[in-house]
């Protein structure tokens, strides 16, 4: 009751700020949601961002890109990036969960490169998942990308685009929203100008939940300041920080082991326990940005990024799983992740004749250093070779067995949890020396880059037919666990548009990637860099002026070197191994549709098959076998429709799907062969709305449906399950 006081205060105290300053707003620095007395969802943006470095509008672009506004977040109740983003987009998806640490997002059958205003945050265990309060839009860009946004996979990027300063005078917004298992969450936006030349933007969240789980919860708070300086009138500086701080508990909580295969345990069950220690990450992101307008046809761009993200992490995993009985692990492990990055870009255009030029040039650094502790750890439990619980437990007083043959787990013989009898037993983390010291040469990752690019867009018959012409220099040197590499290659992109008119287009692409990998086989031996070559076709339409469009592609990428982590627990049982996958395929087709389809009626709708095989064989498959860790069929929908007259205006409902079907687990050195069910959930919502407040309720999961991920795990099976049905309920405010 607390929680809520205090968020209905900080709700109270935003509406009395925006009253005493009603006289200084205008009503153009309200982000409107009525265009001529009729209500509206914004679900569609024509252009990306600067960081994407195009400057042109997407249709025009020969790739597959994809934009989740901030508006269909919100009518979403989306909180993090694994909280329902993915369902946006055609192909995207998170097969497994590792909590709400970080997502990890696979597109076009691998994972996607995590990317933050155009710079590559990607890390073995990161970035920690991006909270909504602090992002404008989302970016995913299909395909190669390594080109446009620095090294990135050949599956393709998502780009994370922070809210800046708009140098209005003000306009704000402050939100609450109350949830299922004891979600409280505030949330506030101001943005308003200094001076004509200074204009300043703070964003503020705080977030307390738990779990359909015992013991699990999720604190996270957020601090985003960010100032917007116009030097003069062809120069502007941009500086921004992000501080996230995550508490939440250990990140193995979700996670069920049985022999019986998915689904053996209640959804609620959990092995996790009270006493450990919890996970904490603290990532603090320092973004500037200057661009220079030499006149309306030349531009620079420069840009200084750094991200330290701090983790002292704790999970549970079996060290032994064997005759129905389990022995439950606690790893503990401390990490430093530190990533620089700078860049430079120029944007230009020149015709010579009746061709017309775009020019794109730039440079790209970027040092990433990763180390970590991951030693140390302890048994929690104990039982004897005939499976009984011993009658005293020396690592802990805690007598404890899992019987996979029930959906008990007990203490002492007694059905239910109750907690470890002394928590006084229980090993502390020992930093007595530093990081550094204790990660040494065998857990440390330093990566240096360097790119150089050119592209020159050609535009033929007024800008109707584009050809372009890039190509990128990649120098990559690296120290991967004590073995130092260095690896340089030059990739082309070769790229065709033709606007049949200014709403319909159709492009062909050929690309290449090339992507350096932190990789260590137990031979001793270090991964090579990946490399890829895409092909790909598709349509573009935009209708109705640009109300809502659509987006069809064909593609068609073949890798060579990827690598996965190395399954083998007991020869790997700190994540630190690699395997060779080998080179492997994969083809699909994919539909996006977003936008205004009618008046007060948005929609949502994405589809995609995904299609990857090996065509090489490795000690680990045959060729042809598939590639785990996709889905072959994934189909989105959101629906919605706001009343934009009589006595409902401004009532809204909504209703929402997701589909995936074909589901590959992660089944590498797996004994057992059962793979996952398809994949149905459905969530709906309802609102109301006028210029000033909102409120909306969203229910998840409506039909209750048991939802899982995972995969089979040697001679067992591992997996996690979604939440039952559970519920949201927003009040927010503009100013």
């Amino acid at each position: 009751m607390k929680k809520v006081i205090i968020g209905v205060a900080l709700l109270s105290s935003m509406m009395a700020f925006a009253q005493e300053k009603k006289d200084t707003i205008k009503s153009n620095d309200i982000e409107e949601v009525v265009v001529s007395g009729k209500y509206y969802k914004k679900y569609v943006e024509k252009e990306g961002s600067s960081s994407m470095r195009l400057d042109e509008a997407l249709i025009k672009i020969p790739q597959n890109i994809s934009i989740i506004t901030n508006r269909a977040l919100e009518d979403q109740q989306v909180t993090t990036l694994s909280d329902g983003v993915l369902r946006n987009v055609a192909g995207a998806q998170r097969l497994e969960h590792w909590g709400d640490m970080y997502t990890r997002v696979n597109m076009r059958g691998s994972r996607a490169a995590a990317f933050m205003n155009g710079v590559n945050v990607t890390s073995n265990w990161g970035p920690l998942s991006e909270d909504m309060s602090f992002v404008d839009h989302i970016e995913f860009i299909k395909g190669p990308s390594g080109f446009l946004m620095s090294n990135g996979e050949p599956s393709g990027i998502y780009n994370i685009v922070t809210k800046k300063p708009t140098g209005q005078s003000l306009n704000g917004s402050a939100r609450v929203t109350l949830g299922s298992f004891n979600m409280y969450r505030g949330e506030t936006d101001i943005d308003t100008k200094i001076t004509d030349k200074v204009a300043f933007r703070l964003n503020l969240m705080a977030q307390n939940k738990n779990s359909f789980r015992d013991y699990e919860f999720n604190d996270r708070y957020i601090i985003n300041p960010s100032l917007k300086v116009n030097l003069s009138d062809k120069t502007t500086l941009t500086a921004e920080y992000i501080y996230q701080k995550a508490k939440m508990s250990e990140v193995g909580s979700a996670y069920v082991f049985s022999f019986e295969g998915y689904r053996a345990k209640p959804v609620g069950y959990t092995v996790t326990d009270p006493s450990i220690d919890p996970t904490k990450v603290d990532n603090n992101t320092v973004n500037i940005n200057l661009q220079h307008k030499f006149n309306n046809n030349w531009k620079l761009t420069s840009q200084l990024t750094y991200v330290n993200e701090y983790t002292m992490g704790s999970d549970i995993w079996p060290s032994n799983f064997e005759n129905g009985y389990m022995i439950r692990r606690v790893n503990y492990w401390e990490a430093d992740n530190t990533m620089k990055f700078g860049q430079v870009f120029l944007n230009g255009y020149v015709k010579t004749g009746s061709v017309s030029h775009k020019i794109l040039a730039g440079l790209d650094l970027g040092s990433k250093k990763y180390m970590a502790d991951w030693s140390q750890g302890y048994n929690l439990d104990k039982f004897n070779a005939n499976g009984d619980a011993s009658a005293t437990n020396t690592v802990a007083d805690h007598n404890y067995w899992y019987n996979t043959n029930t959906s008990n787990y007990d203490i002492n013989g007694i059905n239910g949890y109750s907690g470890p009898n002394n928590t006084e037993n229980y090993k502390a983390f020992n930093k007595s020396t530093p990081l550094s010291t204790r990660a040494g040469a065998g857990s440390t990752i330093d990566q240096n880059y360097t790119g150089l690019y050119l592209q020159d867009e050609l535009g033929f018959f007024n800008d109707a037919l584009r050809l372009t012409l890039a190509a990128r220099y990649t120098n990559v040197k690296e120290i991967n666990y004590g073995t130092k590499s260095e690896a340089n290659r030059i990739t082309p992109r070769i790229g065709l548009s033709y606007s049949v008119n200014e709403s319909l287009a159709a492009y062909a692409l050929y690309d290449q990637t090339f992507v350096p990998q932190a990789g260590l086989f137990r031979d001793g031996t270090t991964a090579t860099p990946l490399t890829g070559s895409n092909i790909e076709v598709g349509v573009k339409k935009d209708w109705f002026a640009g109300k809502w469009n659509t987006t069809l592609s064909l593609y068609n990428i073949n890798k060579n070197n990827e690598i996965t982590g190395d399954p083998d627990q007991t020869n790997n049982p700190n994540g630190r191994y690699s395997i060779l996958l080998g080179k492997t395929r994969v083809q699909g087709v994919e539909f996006d549709l977003k936008g205004e389809i009618v008046k007060g009626f948005n929609a949502i709708f994405n589809y995609a098959f995904t299609e990857n095989k090996f065509t090489e064989t490795t000690a680990k498959a045959k060729k042809g076998d598939k590639v785990p860790g996709y889905a072959k069929h994934t189909a989105n929908g959101w629906l919605n429709y706001t009343f934009t007259n009589g006595i409902l205006e401004g009532f809204g409902l909504s209703f929402g799907g997701t589909y995936l079907a074909g589901r590959s687990s992660w089944d590498w050195g797996a004994t057992n062969s059962l793979q996952m069910g398809d994949y149905v959930k459905f969530d709906a919502g309802a609102s109301w709305e006028n210029t000033k407040f909102r409120v909306g309720i969203n229910v998840f999961n409506v039909f209750n449906r048991y939802l899982y991920s995972g995969s089979p795990y040697g001679n067992y099976y591992y997996y996690q399950a979604d939440a039952p049905r559970n519920f949201r309920l927003s009040i927010g405010y503009k100013f």
